[in-house]
């Protein structure tokens, strides 16, 4: 038996964008949304694949009044418009199913529901089983022996469905598919605005139905006067008074099956998909994922027409006539070539491209210790390794994986395969390569060295297409001046490292395991028997059972022993102290001090963690192998953990960090002039804020006020609730309401400031730094509450974490620039958030923190001062 297969486009549309709205945004790199897209399709080739359909079509609304309008005037009339973040999806989906020959079936006067109700009468009139692929359950008065029902649900980007037929709605409602057109008559669709009988709801209109069949059958008995004994008094009262709105209500309710459609079945048939042109849109729209599960690709690829570079020939030469070649430039500063290294190293000029296959050293010297341009891809792992050869890489102006980054901040990863889709539509095989390579990492698998050699042209023409599209968003300068040299900066520092006391770490993490040992003991007794403390199920039990705590939350493995419960038991019990300390030093033992005695170089004797450039979308510099920004200095025991980080012998450590740089750039931004006035008064700003917010003199301000002011300027910068507020600093949330409405009165340019950035978030869809960093927010304009919150927070504070990025990172370019043209020793070795630490000989030491700190304060000129404070020790723990 033949099958149709006939889809609600918009009801399918809305169940996937609100699917995965409610649990990530989907936008591509210029900002068009593709949530309800991508989730549509994922429906749509799931139900392909399981269907294999000889029909199909996808049946759409259109904006016209419709024939129910014309009975009701009311007629959806409450009814919500379509998200602006939706409706710009709509057209793109429909330009999808054009190029899978998928018929779309619009007609002015009907609504989908109807169209899709022909088409299963058209179905049923042949002989046909007819699938109906919805989310809007008015379609089970269509279900019947040869007509299916599928109503799918879309969370956190996963696809279920239920089928329905006859015995399932029969099993699950209790009345028959047809009975759900007398329902409607009865209790209405508020959805819909469709009335019903006012005071009728879902239960009573079962209960009715079941019993009585239909509307007919309950009027008729009215009607007649007869006794009924369910149906009697107000229920009784409201059906006789409203018997006209009833039948009208099941009008409405009613799928038309008769509409003219002009189509017959060959128009809906199950056709080839123009793959080409799927897959200029897959590129577009930047789904990889689906090119790849169909290998889709371009047939000007194949052919090497217009600008597609996949098969055109491309000229190979000996690595030895590059060196020919760049004899014979007059200006060899002005040259510019990229560079790939897999089985083959490869150069490539935009003319041609030269190989060799194991080039010596000297080769290498003589190609990245020159001063021609190099264009690469995740250049500071290649500028690591030619530093561990011996080479001084010079002139890495362009790396195709930060200029992404600077583009696309957000995005999960940075792969190679992926740019040069993006970039130049290219598909590369991603079984062969879609690998994060670098410039030494040889492939497992034996690749030719063509194949090697259109990788260094496709990162060649990349730069070209990525440069462009910084120069039109004025960003070009944040990437060449600021991300570029960083890169060198952060490769230096990891070469460098940081020297470890080995035996000091171990000495340590011995009296960790003292301190925890004596503690588990100590939990125990308090007990009154042996447990596993890191057991949750263990530890629920005697506190919650033996002790009689009370139970804060469960989950359904139990009780709950997090960190947040334990909290608000502190007082409950002695245990509950025991184990809050028990768990900070276990964890600081096992992360932060067995952790690096694995990763202390046995030959340098230092770590080399790594600096990551591209992770954060704010634009911050992370830190992994280890996180040493994730070292614990709150505590006193954390922070003796930096004593472990030490100078070499003659040496000391410099460590400066930034004064409230946040605080100060929000003064800037919103120019407020109380708060500019403080600083430049060098006040002690969160004195001033709860003298404000207090309403107290200056010099009666306690430290507890002191400390609940400095939550709020630093909460206020990160877009804090009252709620979140308040759990912060331990009061309610009226009064943290309090608290913040008292900032915005004493620094009203903050709070304007942050409702213009909101309101022009809105309208551009992303925030920018003081250097044209750009952050786009499309959770901004989402209709879910949680989503359109969350994007508003982070409208407010990347503004202000970015450009505080920006502006450590300038420092650590220049001071690097510096202690090279001063051909210092000295050494820029950590940067940890807004502080910077320099290892440097003793009779540098001076002159060196004299850099450190003017180059921090001079990075740029604000209304009011970029303070930068300096220490020196022998140690990291001295020096902070």
């Amino acid at each position: 038996m033949s099958k149709i297969v006939a889809i609600d486009g918009n009801s399918i549309m809305n169940r996937a964008f609100y699917g995965i709205m409610n649990s990530r945004i989907l936008v591509t790199t210029d900002g068009t949304y593709t949530n309800a897209i991508y989730g549509f399709l994922s429906i749509l080739f799931k139900m392909l694949n399981d269907e294999k359909p000889d029909y199909i079509c996808v049946a759409f609304d259109l904006k016209a009044p419709t024939f129910r309008h014309e009975m009701y005037d009311g007629y959806k009339a409450t009814r919500k418009g379509m998200p602006d973040e939706l409706r710009v999806q709509m057209p793109i989906i429909k330009e999808i199913l054009q190029a899978m020959n998928i018929k779309i079936l619009e007609k002015e006067g009907y609504e989908a529901d109807d169209i899709l109700g022909t088409i299963s009468n058209m179905g049923l009139a042949n002989n046909m089983q007819v699938l109906l692929l919805t989310g809007d359950r008015d379609y089970l008065q269509l279900v019947s022996d040869n007509v299916t029902v599928r109503i799918p649900t879309t969370k956190q980007g996963m696809t279920e469905s239920t089928d329905y037929t006859p015995e399932i709605v029969k099993e699950k409602y209790g009345i028959e598919p047809k009975q759900f057109i007398q329902m409607k008559g009865l209790m209405g669709d508020k959805s819909d605005n469709i009335p019903g009988v006012p005071g009728i709801g879902e239960k009573t209109a079962f209960q009715l139905i079941k019993k009585y069949e239909s509307l007919d059958n309950i009027y008729k008995l009215l009607d007649e006067e007869a006794e009924i004994e369910d149906i009697r008094g107000k229920l009784k009262e409201r059906l006789i008074n409203n018997k006209e709105l009833a039948y009208l209500s099941k009008d409405l309710g009613t799928i038309n099956r008769e509409v003219p459609l002009e189509l017959n079945l060959e128009d809906i048939s199950y056709k080839e998909w123009n793959r080409e042109e799927l897959y200029r849109i897959f590129i577009r729209l930047q789904f990889r994922n689906y090119i790849d599960k169909f290998g889709l690709k371009s047939a000007d690829l194949e052919s090497g027409n217009g600008t597609k570079l996949e098969n055109e020939e491309i000229s190979l030469k000996p690595l030895s006539e590059f060196f020919v070649w760049i004899e014979s430039q007059s200006e060899k500063q002005n040259v510019e070539i990229s560079y790939y290294w897999n089985d083959y190293f490869i150069v490539y000029n935009n003319e041609n491209a030269y190989f060799k296959e194991n080039p010596s050293n000297e080769e290498l010297k003589l190609i990245f210790e020159s001063e021609y341009s190099k264009i690469g891809y995740d250049e500071k792992e290649d500028y690591l390794k030619l530093k561990k050869k011996g080479i001084e890489p010079k002139n890495m102006k362009f790396d195709l994986t930060i200029a992404s980054y600077v583009l696309n901040p957000s995005k999960e990863s940075y792969k190679i395969n992926d740019i040069i889709l993006e970039e130049l539509g290219i598909l590369v095989d991603s079984n062969k390569k879609n690998k994060q390579i670098s410039l030494f990492q040889a492939n497992d698998e034996a690749n030719n060295c063509e194949e090697e050699a259109k990788y260094a042209r496709y990162i060649y023409k990349c730069k070209e297409t990525l440069e462009e599209k910084m120069k039109q968003r004025e960003e070009y300068k944040l990437f060449s001046e600021i991300e570029m040299p960083l890169m060198k900066v952060l490769a230096e520092m990891e070469f460098v490292g940081v020297l470890v006391d080995k035996k000091m770490l171990q000495e340590y993490s011995s009296d960790l395991s003292q301190k925890v040992e004596l503690l588990n003991d100590d939990i125990m007794e308090l007990a009154g028997e042996e447990f596993n403390v890191n057991s949750t199920k263990q530890l629920g039990k005697i506190l919650f059972e033996k002790l009689n705590l009370q139970v804060i939350k469960e989950t359904k493995n139990g009780y709950s022993t997090d960190a947040d419960v334990l909290e608000r038991l502190k007082d409950s019990h002695p245990i509950i102290n025991k184990i809050l300390e028990y768990r900070t030093l276990n964890k600081l033992r096992a992360t932060y001090v067995d952790g690096l005695l694995p990763l202390i170089n046995t030959e340098t004797k230092r770590i080399h963690a790594k600096f990551n450039q591209t992770v954060t979308a704010t634009g911050r510099i992370s830190c992994t192998d280890p996180n040493l920004q994730n070292i614990p200095i709150r505590t006193e025991i954390g922070r003796q953990l930096r004593k472990i980080f030490v100078a070499p012998e003659g040496s000391k450590f410099i460590d400066a960090d930034y004064s409230q740089i946040e605080l100060r750039i929000l003064a800037h931004i919103s120019g407020d002039q109380n708060m500019v006035d403080a600083f430049n008064q060098n006040q002690d700003i969160h004195a001033i804020t709860a003298s404000q917010v207090f309403d107290v003199p200056l010099d009666e301000v306690t430290k507890q006020m002191r400390s609940e002011a400095k939550a709020v300027n630093f909460g206020i910068v990160y877009g804090i609730s009252d709620f979140g507020l308040g759990a912060n600093i331990g009061i309610s949330r009226k009064k943290a309401k309090m608290y913040i409405d008292k900032y915005f009165e004493k620094y009203p340019g903050i709070k304007e400031y942050l409702d213009k950035t909101i309101n022009e978030c809105k309208e551009k869809g992303y925030v920018e730094t003081l250097w044209g960093r750009r952050r786009y927010v499309p959770e901004i304009n989402s209709n879910n509450f949680n989503v359109r919150q969350f994007g508003e927070r982070v409208a407010m504070n990347a503004p202000i974490q970015g450009t505080a990025a920006d502006v450590i990172k300038i420092a650590m370019v220049r001071i690097q620039k510096k202690l090279e043209e001063e051909n210092m020793k000295t050494k820029l070795i950590l940067q940890v958030h807004d502080e910077l630490v320099l290892e440097s000989p003793e009779e540098e030491v001076e002159k060196a923190k004299k850099i450190l700190v003017n180059e921090m304060e001079q990075v740029i000129k604000l209304k009011v001062p970029l303070k930068a404070e300096a220490e020196i020790g022998n140690n990291w723990f001295e020096a902070h």
